[in-house]
């Protein structure tokens, strides 16, 4: 993590200490390629838990994957969160249990994929903002539903169509295969939307969400069913 993370953004003290903090986040986010020269080591992150578990559960999970999308490290990180289950505000849930992950993973991926909204977000600060800027790493969120706006693409396999709300396009809407539903791609950090788009497609295998982000998926999913937090 960078050292200069203010506390407030992991660790608000309440909602509305945590929407300032959004609103500050937001006007950091690099919606532009500041990226590594490829090829890339693509990565992915995703958190299991149970909405209404009032213990407040979470199981945190980083892949990191190799040129032929194998899995060649993964870490986890199971707590208690600190702060409850509000929408539009699960970064501040999720992340300070991906930031722990993301210190024991060896090695890193130079572009993470997270299983959540980036600028598709009602305050442009969904869960792949947040962690990316926390970590200054690139990252895209893909999502599996829509947070805000509306999206209407082809039916075929690759066709795609931007995520509107309030006028202004906040990400893209990709099928991946053909009678699934969209997964919907939006920017992170350090990654324009037209990069973001791209590799998303490249790193699907004709299953509804990318490689990556279904390897962390399985991984906080297999860390929540072996864990058993005190309570």
């Amino acid at each position: 993590m960078r050292p200069e993370i203010p506390t407030h953004w992991l660790h608000p003290r309440d909602i509305a200490e945590a929407r300032g903090a959004q609103s500050e986040m937001a006007a950091r986010i690099v919606a532009r390629d500041a990226l590594p020269a490829p090829p890339w080591r693509l990565g992915g992150a995703d958190v299991s838990n149970t909405r209404f578990d009032p213990h407040r559960r979470v199981h945190a999970a980083i892949v990191a994957l190799d040129a032929a999308r194998g899995v060649i490290a993964r870490s986890g990180e199971s707590r208690i969160a600190d702060f409850p289950y509000v929408p539009g505000y699960l970064g501040f849930r999720e992340v300070p249990a991906l930031v722990a992950a993301w210190a024991r993973l060896d090695p890193r991926p130079d572009l993470l994929m997270v299983d959540g909204q980036g600028l598709a977000h009602p305050r442009g600060l969904g869960l792949a903002c947040h962690l990316g800027l926390v970590l200054d790493v690139p990252t895209i969120g893909v999502a599996k539903s829509l947070l805000v706006g509306q999206a209407d693409p082809g039916a075929a396999a690759g066709d795609a169509a931007p995520i509107l709300w309030k006028g202004a396009a906040i990400g893209m809407a990709l099928r991946t295969r053909r009678g699934a539903r969209p997964v919907f791609v939006s920017v992170g950090h350090r990654v324009s939307l037209d990069t973001a788009v791209a590799i998303v497609r490249d790193a699907c295998d004709g299953r509804r969400l990318p490689v990556p982000v279904r390897a962390a998926h399985d991984a906080a999913n297999a860390l929540r069913r072996s864990n058993r937090l005190p309570v």
